[in-house]
């Protein structure tokens, strides 16, 4: 296959959706001849967070010069972006190598009625080991991407694990409740590997119990370290990491939120646990890899003066963050969002929490697929502040033109969404 022929065999693949399981993952791995097996890991689960989290250890990891692979999902305009390498996309001629490879083998397994059809998040998952394990990486952050417990990539027998939090998502598929979501997130907990987070509240009871079964030490945030912010704007934040009973040190990032700081604890002790059999990693390749890091669609501010902002907060948890941002950085100003989300997430209440009386919503699908929510039902949710339109561009137009050069405009409610008004702006700039 070429590019194209392998973007089109993805996206045909969508129709399977979201099945979990592996005996599909195991049978591919198998006669791959199991490249997860081939690398080191760490593992990243948790509802919110955990790009941002992955991201930082990976570039932790690249300061200390090592050869670093990282799959994240989902990918905002292109589906390269779920497989980097040194921080760099994945190329369009190894990525179609790579998937033609993969395609042979799921297809001679379904012709041999040895599995059903792989899922596309199956068949990218185990392109991203094959290419890692080609490559001779010296580590891979690899991001869950639904759940942890039955996801495809809970295969690896990782260095560190890390669950950034837990929240209420996906509750069709997880659980109802908190418990159930960090049981199915405790998943991916190996036999004496240890595992750091930034759970808390219900949420960590389950972590902390499979924790124990499991013999893998834990690290909490709250408890066993935090950070403690020093500044904080829209241009990053400088805070104090406090871990055991005598490491103090600060750091720097260039992400925004008070959740980051969490974030970034979560990350830099994950490294630190990784330090502990690798002396290549040094202290200042932890404060150097987190001031490094930027993470797309989360708090991205992209124009200043009116100020740009493109948030994919898509449940609750994020965006009670994405709020809790705006009213530090903003306080009491109205805000212009461009509003879309997936119709099978908690539309109401993220309404509630995100937006505020004297805020305008300009109201779109946050792409063209089938779970998108509509335009006109998000307008009709939202009451009279809603307007739909059905163009993404012309939402945007109409937001910068009544924000005014000292407004504020929010494009969020989705990552889908943030991928598609990307690609709209690469559009235009093509034109």
């Amino acid at each position: 296959m070429n590019y194209e022929e392998s973007i089109a065999y993805l996206d045909s693949l969508g129709r399977f959706g979201i099945r979990l399981g592996m005996d599909r993952i195991k049978q591919l791995l198998f006669v791959l001849g199991h490249p997860e097996n081939q690398i080191r890991t760490i593992h990243v689960a948790g509802t919110n967070g955990k790009g941002s989290v992955s991201t930082m250890i990976a570039d932790i990891l690249r300061h200390a010069g090592l050869h670093v692979g990282k799959f994240t999902s989902p990918h905002l305009v292109k589906y390269n972006e779920r497989i980097q390498l040194d921080g760099r996309d994945i190329g369009d001629a190894e990525f179609a190598e790579v998937l033609t490879r993969v395609r042979e083998f799921a297809d001679d397994l379904v012709k041999n009625k040895a599995c059903e059809q792989p899922t596309q998040f199956e068949i990218l998952t185990a392109a991203a080991f094959h290419y890692f394990a080609l490559q001779h990486v010296d580590y891979a952050v690899i991001e869950v991407g639904l759940g942890g417990l039955w996801d495809s990539t809970n295969l690896i027998k990782p260095v560190v694990s890390v669950i950034t939090n837990v929240a209420l998502d996906h509750t069709k598929v997880l659980g109802k409740t908190l418990e159930e979501i960090a049981l199915q997130k405790a998943g991916i907990i190996k036999e004496k590997v240890p595992v750091v987070t930034g759970a808390a509240g219900n949420a960590l009871g389950p972590i902390q119990v499979m924790s124990a079964f499991k013999q893998a030490p834990l690290y909490v945030y709250g408890q066993s370290f935090h950070g403690e912010e020093v500044t904080s704007s829209m241009d990053g934040q400088t805070f104090r990491l406090c871990a055991g009973t005598n490491y103090v040190s600060e750091y720097s990032i260039r992400l925004p939120g008070a959740h980051q700081i969490r974030n970034a604890c979560v990350a830099i002790v994950a490294a630190k646990i990784v330090s502990k059999g690798d002396p290549r990693i040094t202290e200042e390749d932890l404060h150097a890899g987190v001031a490094e890091t930027v993470w797309p669609g989360r708090l991205e501010r992209i124009l200043v003066r009116p100020d740009v902002i493109l948030d994919g907060a898509h449940n609750p948890d994020g965006a009670q963050a994405l709020r809790a941002a705006l009213d530090k950085f903003y306080p009491g100003r109205p805000v212009h969002f461009v509003f879309g989300m997936m119709g099978d997430k908690a539309v109401s209440e993220v309404v509630r929490i995100l937006i505020r009386p004297d805020d305008k919503v300009y109201t779109v699908r946050a792409d063209d697929g089938p779970r998108a929510a509509e335009a006109a039902e998000l307008a009709n949710l939202i009451g009279p502040q809603a307007r739909p339109f059905s163009d993404v561009g012309a939402a945007y137009d109409q937001a910068l033109a009544d924000a005014g050069s000292d407004g504020i405009v929010v494009v969020g409610g989705s990552l889908y969404l943030v991928g598609t008004f990307k690609g709209m702006l690469l559009r235009r700039q093509a034109n």
